[in-house]
């Protein structure tokens, strides 16, 4: 079932497959991290009006959603990985339609750059995201991929399992 991949588990396909296997084999970092601690205060003091955290079986959680318009956010610190925040949204836009709830589009709000940017599920999206939660499985099924050092491992939560 679709579900049973996380929103984190699709944005670290895009960014980093061995961040993708640790996370998916519980060695999990990032309640330890600074930077991710600040991302969660951001989260928490923007869009202070907004119900937070709407969750959708085990694994999905979108940050908010705006019913009457029909939109769902996900608040971001940072564009670093604008495209990994993409495909993580239009994985919850594939969600809700596999749900029979397909008239959504997603924004990513990036409240400290003051930057917002629409997302739209195509159909190319779907076909996509697809053999994406197909490859996941493969990669969570074998042994972890190599390191691969790049200018945003030095943040990561995950540098000591990688590079030390």
């Amino acid at each position: 079932m679709i579900t049973s991949i996380s929103g984190t588990q699709i944005e670290y396909y895009f960014f980093c497959k061995r961040q993708l296997w640790l996370f998916s084999h519980q060695l999990n970092r990032e309640q330890e991290s600074d930077i991710v601690m600040m991302g969660k205060v951001i989260h928490e003091e923007s869009y202070e009006r907004e119900k937070k955290e709407i969750r959708i079986g085990e694994n999905l959680v979108l940050d908010f959603a705006d019913v009457q318009a029909k939109v769902i956010h996900e608040v971001k610190k940072s564009n670093k990985m604008e495209k990994a925040h993409e495909w993580q949204l239009k994985y919850y836009l594939y969600c809700l339609r596999e749900f029979g709830v397909d008239d959504f589009r997603g924004e990513l709000n990036y409240p400290k750059l003051r930057k917002t940017v629409s997302v739209e599920l195509t159909e190319a999206d779907i076909q996509k995201l697809e053999e994406v939660i197909m490859d996941i499985g493969r990669i969570n099924a074998g042994s972890a991929p190599e390191a691969v050092k790049k200018k945003p491992c030095l943040k990561c939560a995950y540098y000591e399992y990688c590079f030390c």
